[in-house]
């Protein structure tokens, strides 16, 4: 018999969740224990099994969408069954369909009834049975399922069938080659490019990150610097000013000026800040030493030179390791917020987004300004919210009152 399938309380106390991903499509059969769909709530991802044998006959909640807690997601058919009204099951629960026209088994978008019933029989309908997560590493991996034998309850392929496969005897290391193949190129990575992989991957996967936004009005800082570049040896860039303001804040916040280890928290004694550069190879971070006891044209000078002998692939070892803080600045592209990822084992990075002329209210009053917006990624082991938010306001004030850095 056709019943309704509703969004469970995946967690305690949950109003709302939503259907990150349903790993089954309208028409496929299910048995008892099957994963139906993933369920993502503020604090866990979960799978929606499957609790008797049916068939998926209509999904009313697409992947990504939002819903409350008890709200119907899809129509379960009996094994066997057709000629289902959808509608009228939605109405006897008293929800209303989207829409008007009358939603049966046999209207476009619903598996015909010929159809679910060959979904349960036939070898060519064969379904492979395996996690979510088994499926996603699978992919990822191109490993085709088919070629698996799973360890799970009544031959489930799960995560360690995936790991298994690829265990070091198992399957011999790939050889990192250019190869053409049917309409693509694979180019071998680069030995860079395979640490910023294992790097990125690490800190997304161990640093726990939180992220705090800041708009920052530019007028006097933009007035500053263009009365600074009419006598300035070299032209100073917003960038060197961020650089500068940002060094300045560490020195004021010393707290924010850390690094974390397993066995202690590292407290640096000056500012080294580095400065994301992007180079044909990759992305690499040189290091302004001691920013905050440098002059603005010091600091630029500095930042032209490493990022030149950056882009040449000439930077040495001790012009890019080490380094307490980094900004990573696209405004330059036009992008206007962004948020990075930390570079560890320092504790934070500020991501840097455009100047934009945007509507302002000052004094109640409506006008256009000048807004440079940031968002800050902390590590939250090595600092908490509040902490991060006072680095910030001091930050946003020499930004805002820029006369304070060369004081």
């Amino acid at each position: 018999m056709a019943k309704l399938l509703r969004m469970p309380e995946v967690s305690a106390n949950a109003t709302h969740a939503a259907i990150q991903n349903w790993t089954l499509k309208e028409g496929d059969a299910i048995s008892l224990g099957d994963c139906i769909a993933e369920i993502e709530t503020e604090k866990a991802l979960v799978e929606l099994a499957a609790e008797e044998d049916a068939v998926l006959g209509k999904i009313l909640v697409e992947a990504g969408r939002e819903v409350e807690v008890g709200a119907p997601i899809g129509v379960l058919f009996g094994v066997g069954e057709s000629n289902v009204d959808i509608a009228a099951l939605l109405a006897g629960a008293g929800v209303v369909p989207a829409a008007s026209a009358p939603v049966t088994a046999d209207a476009p978008g619903v598996q015909a009834p010929v159809h679910v019933a060959a979904a349960t029989t036939g070898p060519a309908r064969a379904r492979i049975f395996a996690s979510p997560l088994a499926r996603r590493l699978a992919a990822a991996k191109g490993l085709d399922l088919a070629s698996l034998k799973g360890s799970g309850p009544n031959g489930r392929i799960v995560k360690r069938d995936v790991e298994a496969a690829f265990a070091p005897s198992v399957l011999p290391a790939p050889v990192a080659m250019p190869v053409s193949g049917a309409g693509f190129d694979e180019v071998a990575h680069s030995s860079m490019r395979k640490t910023i992989a294992r790097r990125l991957v690490e800190s997304k996967a161990t640093v726990p990150h939180f992220y705090l936004e800041v708009e920052c009005r530019m007028e006097r800082l933009l007035a500053l610097r263009e009365q600074v570049n009419q006598s300035a040896p070299r032209k100073i860039s917003i960038n060197d000013f961020i650089v500068k303001a940002v060094a300045i804040a560490l020195r004021q916040v010393p707290a924010m000026n850390v690094s974390w280890t397993d066995t202690a928290l590292r407290r640096y004694h000056q500012a080294d800040v580095c400065v994301a550069v992007s180079t044909d190879t990759g992305l690499i971070t040189p290091v302004v030493r001691n920013a905050d006891g440098k002059t603005l044209s010091q600091i630029s000078a500095d930042v032209l030179q490493l990022a030149g002998r950056a882009r040449e692939g000439r930077l040495q070892p001790e012009e890019y390791q080490g380094g307490s803080f980094t900004i990573s600045n696209l405004g330059m592209f036009g992008v206007q917020q962004f948020s990075a990822i930390i570079n560890p084992p320092q504790a934070a990075i500020l991501a840097v987004g455009a100047t934009r002329q945007i509507p302002v209210v000052e004094d109640g009053e409506l006008k256009i300004g000048s807004v440079l917006g940031c968002t800050l990624s902390v590590d939250h082991r090595a600092v908490d919210g509040a902490l991060a938010a006072q680095w910030l306001a001091v930050f946003k004030g020499l930004m805002e009152n820029p006369l304070g850095m060369l004081i």
